[in-house]
């Protein structure tokens, strides 16, 4: 059978150049479909340490992903464990692997992995959105026109940490206060400078990180967003341990769950928390921009979906997650931004446990493959008029008959992303109530608004719009 030797690829040079030269690092999801045409739906790379088998076919990625093993392994994350070893910290969902992952994984599922359990987090969810109503309504009416909101994305990325960090911390952390605390400001800064340097020290050489900056400013983010996370856990544990002296039964949600459940140390959950922090941030807010954005350009649709929500929450009505159930289109719009601009544009699994076959081609144990999400889901092949948004494609009485593998946002199997579920459900209810009480539309001096890699997909200029009182 075929090797890896015997796939095509891009040599040295060529990946030099489009990292470096046509900007590969900004808009690397661009190049999935560049490599594809030129190489074929699987080829090889070795760039920065690694040597990978690009796969940017469904039918090629979901016959990797069913021989995936007990353990999946997403792949090293050695950018990750640089800081975790050097600061001797415990490992998370994201870093850790074999066993011990899914030991650690076993846990954390419980009180978040299902629907039913996602639910239980309705009340806070609402909580945290209609305080970003009130912080977005402040926004537009302090602008010159009294309706324009600048750079969007940036207040989802306020919301969706406020909301995420309710969860798991169970208490308010003011990330959509006027006044942010402080802390809280040092904690959302650090999580994005965190991505950027990561992106710096993931292509430049080791011995550079004595000499450049980007190494030491890399270890620095990733201390304060653990410094933040422990402050929060110690006070939790402090307010336990009040509850147990009174004689009081310990009652209480995500965090609560996870330091009274005897299953995992204080350290552990430090780990565990911040790597669910970092995969709820930017994710959700993110796909709550780009869905603004392509509504405020698309008023028919627009229309559609405020039709939608005021028949099943007339008035000044609340929707709860059984409301959501009954909006087939308000899902369908979450799920063709995902499809458009998957969180992650490439995932990756380790071969762990055996060799792996795709056709006439066998790789052995440890070989890295990279999953090219963002081609596959804009394929023509997968999705008709790939490059549009159509979320009516999505709706039972529209949809095409295609490979679900086609677009998984959320990842596959054991190794999906552990929070889907509350994530689904604070996009599903942010959204209905924003287009509930505002009609959106663009900016009148913004053109065409492209997604730039930060490790996730996020939009290469300031989304601005203007949110008009219904």
């Amino acid at each position: 059978m075929k090797t890896f030797d015997d796939l095509p690829g891009p040599s040295m040079f060529t990946n030099v150049y489009w990292f470096f030269l046509r900007g590969y690092l900004l808009y690397a999801q661009e190049i999935q479909s560049v490599f594809k045409k030129k190489y074929g739906p699987m080829w090889r790379s070795s760039f920065a340490g690694y040597t990978t088998v690009n796969i940017a076919d469904v039918e090629l990625l979901e016959t990797v992903l069913r021989q995936e093993g007990k353990y999946p392994m997403r792949s090293d994350m050695k950018l990750w464990l640089i800081h975790r070893e050097f600061r001797d910290l415990a490992l998370g969902p994201f870093t850790e692997e074999g066993h011990r992952w899914h030991t650690l994984r076993s846990t954390l599922n419980k009180r978040m992995l299902k629907p039913a359990e996602a639910v239980l987090y309705t009340g806070a969810l609402n909580e945290v959105v209609t305080d970003f109503l009130h912080t977005l309504d402040d926004v537009r009416k302090e602008s010159p026109s009294g309706v324009m909101v600048n750079d969007i994305a940036n207040l989802f990325y306020r919301f969706s940490c406020e909301g995420i960090s309710y969860i798991l911390f169970e208490t308010r952390i003011g990330c959509i206060e006027k006044n942010v605390p402080p802390e809280t400001s040092k904690f959302i800064a650090s999580i994005g400078a965190m991505l950027k340097y990561a992106i710096y020290i993931s292509v430049l050489p080791a011995w550079s990180n004595n000499i450049l900056p980007y190494y030491k400013l890399y270890i620095e983010n990733w201390d304060n967003i653990f410094e933040f996370g422990n402050k929060l856990i110690v006070q939790k544990m402090g307010k336990i341990q009040e509850r147990l002296d009174r004689g009081e039964e310990v009652q209480g949600e995500y965090l609560t769950y996870l330091l009274s459940s005897g299953k995992l140390s204080i350290k552990e959950v430090n780990g565990s928390v911040a790597e669910l922090l970092l995969a709820a941030v930017d994710t959700t807010s993110n796909t709550l921009s780009w869905a603004l954005y392509h509504l405020a350009r698309d008023p028919e649709t627009q229309q559609s979906l405020y039709q939608e929500v005021i028949s099943v929450v007339p008035g000044e009505g609340i929707p709860t997650a059984e409301d959501i159930s009954k909006m087939p289109l308000l899902k369908s719009v979450i799920k063709e931004i995902l499809r458009l601009y998957p969180a992650v544009p490439v995932n990756s699994r380790v071969a762990t446990e055996k060799e792996i076959i795709i056709g006439e081609y066998c790789f052995p144990k440890d070989t890295l493959f990279a999953f090219h999400h963002y081609a596959i889901s804009r394929d023509e092949n997968n999705f008709p008029q790939p490059n549009k948004f159509v979320p009516h494609r999505w709706l039972r009485e529209q949809k095409i008959k295609n490979n679900p593998f086609s677009s998984i946002p959320f990842g596959y199997g054991v190794r999906a992303c552990v929070g889907r579920r509350i994530a689904e459900l604070e996009m599903h209810l942010a959204l209905s109530r924003i287009i509930k009480k505002y009609e959106f539309r663009p900016d009148p001096q913004a053109g065409d608004i492209k997604a730039m890699a930060r490790i996730v997909l996020s939009p290469s200029k300031p989304i601005n719009l203007q949110f008009l009182e219904r």
